[in-house]
């Protein structure tokens, strides 16, 4: 248990930063399962057009800390090559 001051408002700023990490993750997670249930159905359109959308959401991950750059750069290049697959 907190016994100081500091400690006790660290604890309130941690919850709050870890709840929206938590949410930040879970968007991008979602992004992401837009795209592969595209490519599952087959849809190449429908998986660009959510890539398109998700890939800005990736690089916010990056630069708020949630996601590790090279992490993210391994999602996007393997997504990418999914689709690419895709319309060929």
């Amino acid at each position: 248990m907190a016994n100081h001051k500091s400690s006790e408002k660290r604890i309130r700023t941690t919850a709050r930063v870890t709840a929206a990490n938590t949410a930040r993750r879970n968007r991008i997670r979602t992004f992401v399962r837009k795209i592969e249930s595209a490519c599952t159905a087959g849809d190449a359109a429908a998986a660009e057009a959510a890539f398109k959308a998700a890939r800005p959401e990736i690089a916010r991950g990056v630069s708020k800390g949630v996601l590790n750059k090279n992490a993210a750069a391994r999602k996007l290049s393997r997504l990418s090559a999914r689709i690419k697959a895709l319309k060929a």
